[in-house]
């Protein structure tokens, strides 16, 4: 056992130091293998001629510059920076406000359902800076000519026109209207001929009531609408409205072409006025914005202008006896005897002879002087040119007179 152990021992020395041996030939191995891989490869010349190979001088040091580090922009994202100056907007002036009306002021009653409420709102900005016309605006959003029990306009028009005392009556109606009629008779259903006959009875029976006050009658026809059917019924009122105002004596006015694009379809957003591009309906289809109600405004105030005069143009100045400009009374014309009068030519004359009368006239006096048409027709020469004319062709000297 001693032997073993001892023997065991030897081995375990031999091991140990075989093992550092190998290490360090490996280490001395990878030291030559670094050094000949940074020396410079020896060539056939510098094996036959026995070259001195260089010696390995190693790489300087190169200090690369220390950047010193730059403090980052901030971004205006991450940064919120409240400017604490005082403004320095200019102040846009206020409009002026509008001139008030006069107390002799032409008055427009606007009666309707809800498209006539935004008539009469449009109709009051156009006429807003026109001090000698007042729009009054009665309308009921929900009425119409159909339902006489929710609202009665043939029983409301006679006190309206001798409560306001208006110059002109603007009538929109029918946006409601599409519904069964009911009359004392009977029940009429809407798009039957029954229908059409009873409500054209009422459309002039309200018709009337202005015609028989005296007052100039304007009735605006409906646009078109967002559905199919609720514009192809306002086409069809439309019409029975146009025939039954013009058998009375009043005027139609048609806004259709205003809310529809070229091919007739109805539209949302189009031109203003002014031609530029606008929202003009609602987003039911139905309803109008600002610019909506002043367009459909526009069709209607061109009447109303025609019908009231000068009280709706405040920049219009009525010219009579007591501002007319001075007038300069000028000197009469001395008569010049060099001027030769032509007498007129009637141009229906084909033979161009002079005739003594032109459109009824009196004979022309007689006088001895020929005139360059009868030089020129009778003996074939025209007088002498005036001087410095282009076809005064004589000399300087012809034109001397001798003494």
């Amino acid at each position: 056992m001693t032997i073993g152990r001892v023997a065991f021992s030897r081995l375990t020395r031999l091991a140990s130091l075989a093992l550092a041996v190998v290490i360090a030939a490996t280490a001395l191995v990878t030291v030559e293998t670094q050094a000949q891989q940074l020396e410079r490869r020896r060539t056939l010349f510098d094996v036959l001629f026995g070259t001195r190979q260089p010696e390995y001088v190693p790489p300087r040091e190169v200090r690369r510059p220390i950047r010193e580090p730059r403090p980052r922009k901030k971004t205006g994202g991450s940064i919120t920076r409240i400017d604490t100056r005082a403004p320095t907007s200019r102040a846009v002036p206020a409009a002026p406000p509008p001139p008030e009306k006069l107390e002799n002021a032409k008055k427009v009653l606007v009666i309707g359902d809800f498209v006539a409420g935004g008539l009469g709102e449009g109709l009051k900005s156009a006429f807003e800076d026109a001090p000698g016309v007042v729009i009054e605006t009665r309308s009921n959003g929900s009425s119409g000519l159909v339902r006489e029990d929710f609202y009665d306009w043939t029983g409301m028009l006679p006190g309206l026109i001798s409560e306001i005392r208006p110059s002109v009556v603007v009538i929109q109606i029918g946006a409601n209207d599409r519904q069964q009629l009911v009359t004392p008779a009977a029940k009429y259903d809407f798009r039957t001929d029954d229908w059409f006959a009873a409500y054209a009875t009422r459309v002039t029976a309200l018709a009337e009531i202005a015609v028989k006050a005296k007052v100039p009658l304007i009735w605006v026809g409906l646009p078109a609408f967002r559905t199919q059917n609720m514009t192809a019924d306002a086409l069809r009122l439309n019409t029975l409205y146009r025939t039954n105002i013009e058998k009375l004596g009043g005027e139609f006015v048609d806004v259709w072409d205003g809310f529809v694009d070229q091919d007739g379809r109805f539209i949302v957003t189009g031109s203003d006025i002014n031609g530029q591009p606008v929202r003009l309906r609602g987003n039911d289809g139905i309803g109008f914005t600002a610019p909506g109600k002043r367009k459909l405004a526009f069709y209607v105030e061109k009447s109303v202008r025609r019908l009231l005069g000068d009280m709706s143009s405040p920049d219009l100045i009525r010219l009579d006896a007591t501002n007319l400009p001075a007038l300069i009374d000028l000197p009469p014309v001395e008569e010049d005897k060099g001027i030769v009068s032509t007498p007129p030519i009637d141009l229906f004359d084909p033979e161009l002879d002079g005739a003594t009368e032109l459109l009824g006239g009196a004979p022309l006096p007689a006088t001895g002087r020929k005139s360059p048409r009868d030089m020129l027709v009778r003996n074939g020469k025209l007088p002498d040119p005036p001087v410095g004319r282009v076809d005064y062709v004589k000399r300087p000297l012809d034109t001397v007179a001798t003494p």
